[in-house]
């Protein structure tokens, strides 16, 4: 009998091992960067990680082991183990139970205070790693980013290039990110290098970061943005200064030029985008993104705040549309509009009323209202003069 029971457990056993050995060999091939990561801010918000899990350990851990002791020490077959039916105080009980969890609470906001202003990704970084201050006069390599439809576009206005779904930087020289959406809400993403930070239509967001080690690293969208998010992913490059100006030389020798046009273009939804060039970009084009304008002919937000800000346009200026020439909620199946308009350039009261920006037509559907525009903001018709409203007069 004593043999058939261990021949049961020793059978048992084995098919234990065999689902667990499999899982374990899967466990293995996880990577986890978000507690390895190479960039100095990560690391830094990898320390607040572990620092905040031992501090609350400090409490969970004792509790955990005081239950099983409790139910084991008062126990219904222990008749030697106290009892005292009126008890109903203890001082250094109340102590222990209040006074240690204080304490943790006390030190876990000191570090989220802390952490929050040294760690705020507006600000500029005076450290590169641990013991390494930022030299005097190092300039952070510009990455200006665009969330698109499922792609991201990455500008860098000091070279004048631009690149879909790849993005590189050299080691140990600060970045600049500035961030921003020409559709639905995102989340930029590296875990190697920093937190997410959202990335919102009309809104710009920014990031500080460095890479400290060469590699390759994910990036993506840390939020859903409809149906072709689990595609949108581009690559991080961490090179060495050589190895970066050469992927500079390379990006200049393969990619073509990246106008509104071509953006216009780009900005339109596409799934499982490939790495692309662009050797020279519009300089106004991530101006024009982030104030939803790239379209020729629409007024920039901007500009639209700074009118309102000086009274508006008045009434008549409730004409100054035109249809829209993509329809972005269309494709999502949920227009706003039976037809879609946008707010136009404003003309100077020295050219043709209806006659619209250089390269864009008037259109017959929405004339432009005859008595011209007025409003606190605008000088009255008549008047002349030296620019326009239009933010092809402040390029």
């Amino acid at each position: 009998m004593r043999n058939y029971l261990h021949g049961l457990m020793s059978r048992s056993s084995i098919r234990r091992a065999a689902i667990v050995i499999p899982l374990l060999a899967l466990l293995s091939g996880c990577n986890a960067v978000v507690l390895g990561p190479s960039g100095d801010v990560a690391v830094q918000q990898r320390d607040l990680l572990l620092i905040s899990t031992g501090l609350m350990l400090l409490i969970i851990i004792p509790v955990l082991a005081l239950v099983v002791l409790f139910a084991w020490r008062y126990r219904a077959a222990n008749t030697e183990a106290r009892y005292e039916p009126d008890w109903h105080h203890s001082t250094q009980l109340e102590l222990a139970i209040w006074g240690a969890p204080l304490l943790i609470i006390i030190c876990l906001g000191a570090i989220t205070w802390t952490g929050t202003h040294l760690l705020d990704p507006y600000r500029s970084l005076d450290r590169i790693a641990s013991g390494q201050p930022v030299k005097a006069g190092t300039e952070p390599l510009q990455v200006q980013v665009v969330a698109l439809d499922w792609k991201w576009l990455f500008i860098y206005p000091q070279l004048g290039i631009a690149t879909v779904n790849e993005l590189a930087a050299p080691v140990d020289r600060p970045i600049s990110f500035a961030i921003t959406s020409a559709t639905v809400m995102n989340s930029f993403y590296v875990p190697a290098l920093a937190g997410q930070i959202y990335a919102m239509p009309g809104m710009q967001t920014r990031l500080n970061a460095v890479i400290n080690a060469a590699g390759n690293y994910d990036g993506f969208s840390a939020n859903y943005s409809g149906a072709g998010f689990s595609g949108m992913k581009f690559r991080f490059h961490g090179q060495s200064a050589s190895q970066f100006d050469a992927w500079v030389a390379k990006v200049k020798s393969d990619g073509g030029a990246l106008d509104r046009d071509g953006y216009l273009s780009l900005e339109k939804a596409s799934e499982n985008e490939q790495v692309r060039y662009f050797s020279s970009v519009d300089a106004g084009l991530y101006h024009a993104a982030l104030n939803m304008c790239a379209q020729p002919g629409k007024m920039c937000m901007d500009e639209m705040m700074r009118i309102d800000a000086k009274g508006g346009g008045g009434m008549v200026s409730i004409n100054n549309v035109l249809p829209t020439a993509q329809d972005k909620y269309a494709r999502r199946n949920s227009p706003l509009t039976g037809a879609p308009t946008f707010v136009a350039e404003i003309c100077t009261v020295t050219e043709p009323m209806g006659v619209m920006h250089s390269n864009t037509p008037p259109s017959p559907m929405l004339p432009r209202d005859q008595g011209g525009l007025a409003g606190a903001g605008l000088p009255k018709p008549g008047v002349p003069r030296l620019r326009t409203f239009s933010i092809a007069g402040l390029n």
